[in-house]
Formats: structure tokens, C-alpha cells, sequence
């Protein structure tokens, strides 16, 4: 069957958004469409151009007979600034505010479009860097993971405090939590980490990240690198943080439950990809 230019740049835009960060040989869509290389290079200049002027990501092109063209997520910096904006004003709502000072977090977390719009801005900071695999802490954590591997293209392991015996063996260690001190415990499945993999570690929300930092302490069982480390929201009231280097989008500045008011503000985000 043969395909019309048109017909060839909504396929080819399809297949390289469903796949990101996979080589892509010219030969595999002249095949598919029953054209020319020369043609599909064509094609994909311009889905190149279009791409870089909307802010949608690059398009990598690696010569060579093993090479082939590489979609790669990017955030424009005008959408990320919007959509932070707006998620900052959703989160300062007082009905979100429940007793003991914590926030309401669950309609975030389980919007399918608000959390691709968050992994898509994770994943666009670390899209220069190696990263095999995320990794967070069951159970707020995993649709942010989720949503960051949907971008980079790789798998999600989670970390839990139980042993589920779907998952065998386990390694764990202990932790010290940073808000409360007390002594915890993180395990995670032999079988979800290569030795040697290069993680990035994300969370829904860090205090004094305790629990972040016990998750990089279990990949060095593995022998595992962290390439970064991000988080939604962060609290700004926190004497002693024991993560240095990460990624926030939203920084909590105050919570009064007495007047019911909650004062959200941009994280480290533009200060970490500029």
C-alpha cells in the first residue's frame, strides 16, 4: 500500500511520540510506507522543524548504516511555566488542607493528564543524562514514576516497606526517616534492579527526604548509580534536608490550619534545567 506524504508524517509523528528515546533506521519507515529513504528523510525534516518550533521535543538523527533518527521529549519553557502556575494555584485551594497540616493530594495524583504533563517535565530535565530505569516508594510516588518512564522510555521499580510474595527474594535495609528520626525499613525485589543500572529516583513529596535518601542508599546495594533525583512538591520548613542535589516542581512555603490558608510557590525546576 502506498501512503501519501500526509498520511506518512501523522504515522511517522505517532510512532516517534509512542516511542521515545528508541533508534529509529530510516529503513524501518521506508519499509512500512513503501518509499524512498530520500523521501523519508524529507518527512522527517520536517517533523524535525515542527517539533523544535512547537516545543514538543528534538529529533536526533545519528548517521550511519546502524543509524536511524531519535525522539527526544523537551519542555518549552512557556508551557512548563504555565502548567506550574496552575498547579500551584490548585494546590493553595483551602478545602485541600486536612487535619494535622497534610494536603489532599489524591485528585493530582490520579489525573491522567495533570501527571503526563509532570512526568513530561521530569523527563525533559533528565533527557540528556542515562537513565535505565525510575524508581520510587510505593504508593504516592508510582504515578509520578509512571508518567516519567511513559517520557524516557523505561521501566518503573518500586520500592516497599513489606515483602509481597509475588516479588521473591528481596534485598532491604533500614533508614532513618528525616521528619520523625525513627528507624524504617525499604526493601525492594532482587529481580527489578540490574546490577549496575543508572537510576533516577522521584517522589510525590520531600520533607527532610529521609525516604529519598534511603532509596539511594538501597541502590548501592546493586551497585547502582542515581542520575537525579525529583520530587513534585517539596516543604520549605525543614531545618536539616538530607538530599542535596534534586528536582522539585512546587515548593510548600506554609501551611496555617488555623486560618486555613496554604502558600505554594515555584520549586528549583527553572533553576535546575537552565
Amino acid at each position: 500500500m502506498k501512503f501519501r506524504r500526509s498520511e506518512r508524517l501523522v504515522d511517522m509523528t505517532n510512532y516517534l511520540l509512542e516511542n521515545p528515546n528508541q533508534l529509529v533506521p530510516l529503513t524501518f519507515f521506508a519499509e512500512r510506507y513503501g518509499s524512498a529513504k530520500s523521501s523519508i528523510s524529507e518527512d522527517l525534516t520536517i517533523i524535525k522543524e515542527t517539533f523544535e518550533q512547537r516545543g514538543i521535543g528534538l529529533l536526533m538523527t545519528v548517521p550511519g548504516a546502524a543509524g536511524g533518527v531519535k525522539y527526544i521529549v523537551r519542555a518549552n519553557k512557556e508551557e512548563a511555566v504555565q502548567f506550574i502556575e496552575e498547579l500551584c494555584g490548585i494546590m493553595t485551594k483551602p478545602d485541600r488542607l486536612l487535619p494535622g497540616g497534610y494536603l489532599y493530594m489524591n485528585d493530582i495524583l490520579g489525573n491522567p493528564h495533570m501527571m503526563d504533563k509532570v512526568g513530561r517535565l521530569i523527563a525533559s530535565a533528565y533527557a540528556d543524562k542515562q537513565v535505565d530505569v525510575i524508581m520510587t516508594m510505593a504508593t504516592k510516588g508510582i504515578p509520578i514514576a509512571y508518567a516519567v518512564a511513559s517520557h524516557l522510555n523505561v521501566p518503573v521499580v518500586i520500592v516497599r516497606r513489606d515483602n509481597k510474595v509475588t516479588e521473591g527474594p528481596t534485598v532491604s535495609i533500614n533508614y532513618i526517616s528525616g521528619s520523625s528520626k525513627r528507624i524504617q525499613t525499604m526493601l525492594l525485589s532482587k529481580r527489578s534492579l540490574e546490577v549496575g543500572s543508572k537510576v533516577l529516583v522521584v517522589d510525590d513529596f520531600m520533607k527532610a527526604g529521609g525516604t529519598l535518601n534511603g532509596m539511594i542508599s538501597l541502590l548501592e546495594e546493586f551497585d547502582a548509580t542515581v542520575s537525579g533525583v525529583a520530587v513534585l512538591i517539596e516543604s520549605e520548613d525543614t531545618e536539616e534536608r538530607l538530599v542535596d542535589n534534586y528536582l522539585s516542581l512546587l515548593k510548600l512555603a506554609e501551611v496555617d490550619v488555623k486560618e486555613k490558608k496554604i502558600h505554594v510557590a515555584q520549586g528549583n525546576y527553572f533553576n535546575m534545567t537552565n
